[in-house]
């Protein structure tokens, strides 16, 4: 059991397999304007960190957690099921279901077309070869699929309405593809580059975008997680404990 926001809410997470949440799904969730008041739904949800962190900090959002795999879905009941998620139990649900699905398939799903305001996601995004790992829920987790991108986007674009809200969280390696597959869905592309340090290169960054416009991209101020002496930075501090929001709003 795991404490989040100064123990606003309560994560159920594998303590010997499987994928444990940590600082991405909460910078990812703190990519949601504070003042969010709809319906969002967490792509990849594992036991519900990010859906659950937006949940926490924007009181009027209601959360669905889509999670693929069986296993990490009783994690993410098993959290919702937890008293100290009492205040936060009846906006959240989880779904099982695959958002890599399109069309009909996708709607019988659960995935129903123009349902949501906004979207997050944090996918598998390792390549294969990148630290292998014979945990096998873990592996699902972590390492992307060819087309993974594209998928889950094209899925979001379906879901999302016009104007609503998308939010990922990648490799910097990655932002070609990303903006590849937003191309014609989502517009006004804000990107943060995430750093360990000032002096050293990013390891992520978090791209938020809206549905249906055509608003140029923007590259915004890093976020920068340690001061030299290697403690939290306060900027880093205050989003991961769901007092600020990544882009100031």
């Amino acid at each position: 059991m795991d404490a989040f926001h100064r123990g606003d809410f309560w994560l159920v997470q594998p303590s010997d397999s499987g994928h444990r949440a940590g600082m991405d799904a909460l910078m990812l969730a703190a990519a949601v304007p504070s003042t969010f008041a709809g319906r969002l739904a967490d792509f990849g949800a594992g036991a519900g960190a990010a859906g659950l962190a937006v949940a926490s900090r924007c009181r009027q959002a209601k959360v669905q957690l889509v999670e693929l795999t069986t296993e990490m879905a009783r994690f993410a009941e098993a959290t919702l099921a937890y008293p100290g998620n009492a205040s936060l139990r009846e906006r959240a649900s989880v779904l099982v279901a695959d958002v890599g699905l399109s069309g009909k398939a996708r709607t019988e799903a659960g995935l129903a077309d123009a349902s949501l305001d906004f979207v997050i996601m944090n996918p598998p995004f390792n390549p294969a070869h990148h630290r292998p790992t014979p945990d096998a829920l873990k592996r699902q987790a972590h390492v992307m699929e060819d087309g993974l991108f594209e998928s889950w986007l094209r899925s979001a674009a379906a879901m999302v309405k016009p104007r609503g809200g998308l939010a990922i969280i990648v490799r910097p390696e990655q932002l070609a593809a990303i903006l590849t597959a937003l191309e014609g869905r989502f517009g006004k592309a804000e990107i943060v580059p995430v750093h360990p340090r000032a002096d050293a290169a990013a390891i992520r960054i978090i791209v938020r975008a809206v549905r249906a416009s055509r608003a140029p991209l923007t590259l915004c101020p890093p976020l920068v997680l340690r001061d030299p002496d290697d403690s939290f930075s306060q900027r880093a501090d205050d989003i991961s404990n769901g007092r600020a929001s990544l882009f100031g709003d």
